[in-house]
């Protein structure tokens, strides 16, 4: 019988950063301790979400994108029920291959543009960005637009990620955010390969050359 897997831009993240842990993962032999997942950022994720609702809704794009000029043109995507499913973490957007094993992953948002669609990711850090901070979600815009086009649709060649950072906190208590909207160029062939290989690692024995959390086991 044929195992087959179900892989993310998480644990293929894992892959990347030691083949051990992600194959012990994926083998259900070990699971690597996860720490404990701040809240702020799920909360930020779930009002960005409604926020940008409301402006779809109404048709528009919030302010954070209608004055930049590279969001001319475009819109929000305006198919709710699609997109919930594709926003759900435990659905995302989902392609098997022939063999059966299935990537899938969970979009914030999409915007549209004439037949396009492009992939909208948002980011809460507590630091100005660096000059390589959106380098390290490269993999995952990838992949969103792999399967985007595995689900038979036409995506821009490029995704944008936007970066809200706490800039002061008014005298009401209120915090107000500075935002950075960048765009990424995108690469479906990357992606394939990803996953291609993290497959194929899977198929084989355990990888012998440990980290600091897999050692030993």
């Amino acid at each position: 019988m044929t195992t087959t897997f179900k892989l993310s831009p998480t644990p293929i993240n894992l892959f990347l950063e030691c083949p051990r842990c992600f194959w012990l993962d994926k083998h259900k032999v070990w699971k690597r301790p996860s720490g404990i997942f701040p809240s702020l950022p799920s909360g930020m994720d779930r009002i960005l979400k409604n926020h940008f609702d409301k402006f779809r809704d109404k048709g528009k794009l919030p302010p954070e994108l209608c004055n930049k000029d590279h969001c001319k043109d475009m819109k929000l995507f305006n198919d709710e029920t699609l997109l919930k499913s594709w926003r759900n973490n435990l659905k995302g957007i989902r392609w098997t291959d022939e063999k059966g094993n299935i990537l899938f992953g969970a979009v914030d948002n999409i915007l549209v543009k004439g037949k396009k669609l492009i992939v909208l990711d948002y980011k809460t850090r507590g630091y100005a960005l660096k000059e390589d901070t959106a380098d390290h979600y490269q993999n995952q815009l990838d992949i969103y637009n792999f399967l985007l086009r595995k689900n038979g649709f036409e995506t821009e060649d490029f995704a944008f990620l936007l970066f809200y950072v706490p800039k002061e906190v008014l005298e009401t208590g209120e915090v107000i955010f500075d935002t950075e909207l960048v765009k990424r160029k995108i690469d479906i062939k990357n992606a394939e390969k990803l996953f291609n290989e993290a497959i194929k690692l899977l198929n084989e024995d355990c990888p012998k050359e440990n980290c600091e959390w897999c050692g030993g086991r």
